[in-house]
């Protein structure tokens, strides 16, 4: 047995564990959950049809839902058949049972997105003279050029395997280009093996650009699997295909470690990620004229009922298309470069005096990030400063901010880092920064065991006048140089002492494990934010049932916890005016009389993804207002270390309801409304309504 066997929990323990992370809504009073975010996937492709978008911003919209719809099975789908595995006491999943309609849905997404490539986008590139060939579309002179690329960059490259009792079929890495073959005839050696299999290299491109002045007008690319298919039959010399096709397996990517016995967390991650690529498969892919008898082959192979075959008509991996939009990238093909307002007057490389002065509100993407690495990166060089502290969800491989925590470090401050291992898809970067930080004596810590650190803030402690003033940065979004610039977020600076003491008291409770102080204004899961929430749902419920006007603005990527859903019916039924604006899955179901006709559910699809949560109660007229790094899922109310702080300041308050919450709910050409039945629909402009889009206008108020 492996060290990582050591160290992975128990079959039936991580069963158990992938029950409770992966809840399905059930009856009449919640909408089913993957179907929602199947619709949040139908609103994005939405975007790929919208002929007012720039060409290849419409194939990226593409890409965004084939990248989308990997996350949906190898960990929500994943999620369920682990569930359904270990119900069944089966090492293999075969089916979901009740998981009829979300497949047919799902079918019948990728259907349409394929619909959508090969009547519309590919057509529309080739009348702009971009073309993206098939073979029998490619002319003799490119054909001669395709074949002596295969002969010279391909061929050496590939290893088809015929299968036998020496050649098992191999390990198909997760989300990998591999081709299936069948042959007629004998091998070499006087056998009959009628099946090979063969992985594409990963260290070759999957898009080829062809040399021009081979004929035809524009610029000519191929994909690598159109390459490998028309030379398929040079790699068995002697031997006839009879079928073949280019497949690809998703697998169950959600990392798990018995945190309880583990004790060094880093460690046993680092040995957990190198499997992540080999986990049980939960969706397999293959060309649209595969052979049923190849596609039942591989399905028996990898132990997956046929409703998880998906035959497309393309690539099997459509993200791999963004390469595409890197080679024919022009101008009038993509959104218009826009540059964030720097909102923060210069300070001479010192922003504590003017964050004294004032609270610091940032609204990104519209406004930059760069005063909050300049808040680190200053902490990091003032000789008044003596400690930093933060967290770090997601940062990214190359992150100045992340630089800057390592130069405070050296150069004496006291540097604390609470670094989230589990964050999916994020674990080897993280992993990479935390080992760096501790080699300069930062001190590294992950969180709580079994709970994520999904909370966004940083706090520095400077001595001014002989005394120690705390300085805090809270946010809605990750410390990430790359997301701050295409997701929503915001983010706000404060020198508040009381707000400043109850982040480092958060601080402390995550280092220390000891239950924080009771807090001036921060909401933190798991201990009251559900509660705090409920109680704030609760009290507008109170004020609509005295007589008085009550209502509640939310916005948030997703709305699912069944407890605050339930205290949003009630108050609804008392009269409280509710408008909410998520981004991806909602299980709410609105507009349903008698139990939820005063809440009203949209969504925003546009050019920047919609990140931040925004959280309005009016309480009388004192328009309470907290940002928050959490969405109202039961995952970040009682399984995750979440924030939700308030904005105190009257103006500032009145600017995140008027550029977070008014312009969404104005916006008439990227808002979907969501009906009682699961379905949105688009709205549009009426006759006496100008088109208002809601990112549009933040870019012309806010950007530079």
């Amino acid at each position: 047995m492996t060290a990582l066997k050591k160290i992975t929990a128990p079959a039936s323990q991580r069963a158990a564990a992938r029950t409770q992370r992966v809840p399905v809504p059930v009856g009449p009073r919640l909408l089913n959950r993957e179907l929602s975010l199947l619709e949040f996937n139908r609103r994005v492709l939405a975007q790929a049809e919208d002929v007012r978008i720039p060409l290849l911003e419409r194939l990226k919209y593409l890409c965004i839902v084939s990248s989308n719809l990997d996350e949906f099975f190898e960990v929500r789908v994943a999620g369920l058949m682990a569930r359904d595995r270990e119900d069944r006491g089966s090492q293999q999943p075969v089916s979901l049972p009740g998981f009829d309609t979300v497949s047919k849905v799902a079918h019948e997404l990728v259907r349409q997105q394929y619909g959508v490539l090969n009547g519309q986008i590919l057509p529309a590139l080739a009348d702009n003279g971009i073309h993206l060939l098939r073979h029998n579309e490619r002319n003799e002179a490119q054909r001669a050029w395709v074949k002596e690329f295969f002969e010279r960059e391909v061929r050496p490259l590939l290893t088809p395997v015929v299968l036998d009792p020496a050649h098992p079929f191999p390990q198909i890495v997760n989300k990998s280009l591999n081709f299936v073959v069948e042959l007629a005839g004998k091998d070499a050696y006087g056998r009959g093996s009628s099946i090979a299999v063969m992985k594409a290299p990963r260290v070759l491109p999957r898009i080829i650009r062809l040399p021009d002045g081979l004929g035809g007008k524009g610029a000519a690319y191929c994909l690598l699997s159109s390459i490998i298919h028309a030379h398929i039959a040079d790699l068995f010399p002697g031997r006839e295909v009879l079928g073949y096709s280019q497949f690809r397996v998703t697998r169950d990517s959600d990392l798990w470690v018995d945190e309880e016995e583990v004790k060094n967390l880093r460690q046993a991650l680092k040995g957990e990620l190198q499997t992540r690529h080999f986990g049980f498969a939960v969706r397999l892919e293959v060309a649209q004229n595969c052979p049923p008898h190849l596609a039942q082959f591989l399905l028996d192979q990898f132990g997956i009922a046929p409703e998880f075959l998906y035959p497309v008509d393309g690539p099997v991996n459509m993200v791999r298309l963004n390469e595409l939009i890197d080679y024919a990238s022009k101008p009038e093909f993509r959104f218009a470069p826009f540059a964030p307002r720097l909102s923060v007057p210069a300070t001479n490389g010192d922003l504590f005096p003017l964050i004294s002065r004032q609270d610091i509100l940032l609204h990104h993407p519209f406004q930059s990030f760069d005063p909050v690495v300049d808040f680190i990166r200053t902490a990091s060089r003032d000789p008044s400063v003596v400690a930093i502290k933060q967290t770090i969800y997601r940062t990214g491989m190359n992150s100045a901010l992340m630089e800057a925590l390592i130069a405070a470090a050296q150069n004496g401050k006291e540097v604390t880092v609470v670094v989230e291992l589990m964050a999916r898809f994020d674990e080897e970067a993280n992993i990479n920064w935390a080992d760096k930080l501790e080699r300069v004596g930062a001190q590294v810590v992950y969180g709580v065991v079994g709970l994520k650190t999904h909370a966004k803030m940083a706090l520095v402690i400077r001595r001014e006048s002989g005394k120690l003033k705390l300085y805090a940065h809270l946010g809605t979004g990750n410390y990430h140089p790359n997301t701050t610039k295409f997701y929503t977020d915001f983010g706000l600076l404060t020198a508040n002492q009381a707000l400043a003491r109850d982040v480092n008291e958060v601080f402390i409770n995550l280092t220390s494990l000891t239950r924080p102080k009771k807090l001036n204004h921060l909401w933190v899961a798991p201990f009251d934010l559900q509660k705090e929430l409920v109680k704030a749902i609760r009290n507008e419920a109170r004020i609509a049932a005295e007589g008085r006007p009550a209502q509640i603005t939310a916005k948030m990527n997703a709305l699912q916890d069944e407890s605050v859903i339930e205290a949003m019916y009630e108050a609804s039924q008392a009269g409280v005016k509710i408008d909410v604006v998520v981004r991806g899955a909602c299980v709410l179901r609105p507009g349903v009389p008698g139990l939820s006709e005063n809440i009203r559910v949209r969504s925003i699809v546009g050019r920047f993804l919609e990140h931040s949560r925004i959280f309005h109660f009016r309480n009388d007229g004192a328009n309470d207002i907290y940002l928050a790094s959490a969405d109202w899922m039961n995952r970040n109310l009682f399984r995750r270390i979440e924030v939700a702080f308030p904005v105190l300041d009257k103006a500032l308050k009145r600017r995140v309801i008027d550029e977070g919450l008014k312009p969404y709910l104005k916006d008439n050409l990227n808002a979907w409304e969501l009906d009682s039945d699961g379905r949105y629909h688009r709205r549009k402009p009426s006759a006496r309504q100008q088109p208002f889009e809601a990112q549009s206008y933040l870019m012309k108020e806010l950007g530079s």
